[in-house]
């Protein structure tokens, strides 16, 4: 009777449904910059949420204008990330748009990507751009992922998407001039 009861009570708890919590991941930059000069590198950040501390944290991170010395100028930099047991959202914009790096300009009206990662559905992102122009001239954005751009010195990503497991990283314009600076405008990332 014994072995049996000890059987019944291992059946039950090996045979019980058991409840996993994802765990959630999230982060918004407006603008994360690093910018190598002859005293080494330096790296600015504006409107960055942090990373969320678990599901159910939600944080947010606004600034009315912004700029990085002789880089970068904006305004309405904003960045939320908010994440629950089972989905993570974030998004980063900013307008007006003004970047000038070793001589290549960047200016935007309008800038926002966007991350979601679900339980269920798995992750995906997106992105907003108004009125892009490259070195004064107009770019049409295709839509497709990771749509490159060669400029002098370097190279730049129009909706540059990474995906590992169900954690998505967009960052909407990610501008590379080799050795001088490496911007990211508008940055969200989500996971579970």
């Amino acid at each position: 009777m014994r072995r049996f009861t000890v059987l019944a009570v291992m059946f039950a708890v090996l045979g019980a449904p058991c409840v996993v919590r994802a765990q959630a991941s999230g982060q918004a930059r407006a603008v994360h910059a690093s910018i190598t000069g002859s005293s080494g590198t330096t790296t600015v950040t504006l409107a960055d949420t942090g990373t969320l501390s678990a599901g159910g944290d939600a944080r947010d991170a606004s600034q009315s204008d912004g700029s990085i010395s002789g880089l970068l100028s904006g305004n309405a930099f904003h960045a939320s990330t908010i994440g629950s047991s089972d989905t993570v959202a974030s998004e980063a914009s900013l307008g007006d748009l003004a970047l000038s790096v070793a001589g290549n300009t960047v200016s935007a009206g309008f800038v926002m990507a966007r991350a979601l990662a679900g339980a269920r559905d798995g992750s995906a992102g997106a992105i907003s751009i108004h009125g892009l122009a490259i070195n004064g001239l107009p770019v049409t954005i295709t839509g497709a992922k990771n749509q490159t751009i060669s400029i002098p010195g370097g190279h730049i990503i129009i909706n540059q998407q990474q995906t590992t497991g169900n954690t998505t990283v967009v960052n909407a314009i990610h501008v590379v001039v080799d050795g001088v600076a490496d911007v990211v405008v508008a940055s969200a990332a989500a996971g579970l």
